[in-house]
């Protein structure tokens, strides 16, 4: 089975972005689920700060790894989710893809799921691939 994105838009709530991080690492170690479920950060500055000294490029992204790491204010947040079952786990992917928005940590983000298939797939895939 292809895998599945799940993508959460916090805005600039870094507090509620730690939060769904923590949980979704409590989930690998709990249930022992190694690289079925990886997540990323990606982090875009806005480019209407003042004294942004970037140039044309305002968009920087990069992981997050501490929490005590801050963002500049005015920056996005967002975290991808890729849930990587195969086929014979299909029942696990999909209560997975239901659980994951469904709990109180990622509920003040904005939420999307980008399935196989869809048209906007293989931008998501290549997107994840390339955040570090």
């Amino acid at each position: 089975m292809a895998y599945s994105f799940l993508i959460f838009d916090f805005g600039s709530n870094e507090e509620a972005a730690q939060q769904a991080r923590h949980k979704v690492e409590g989930w690998k170690q709990a249930f022992r689920l190694g690289n079925k479920i990886l997540l990323k950060f990606e982090r875009e500055e806005n480019e209407s700060e003042p004294g942004d000294a970037r140039g044309s490029d305002a968009k920087a992204k990069k992981p997050a790894k501490k929490e005590s790491e801050k963002p500049e204010p005015g920056s996005r947040i967002r975290l991808l989710i890729r849930l990587d079952f195969s086929d014979h786990e299909k029942l696990s992917h999909q209560r997975w893809l239901d659980r994951i928005p469904a709990e109180e940590a990622f509920k003040p983000a904005k939420s999307e799921t980008v399935r196989a298939g869809e048209p906007r797939f293989a931008t998501t895939s290549e997107h994840f691939e390339s955040l570090d």
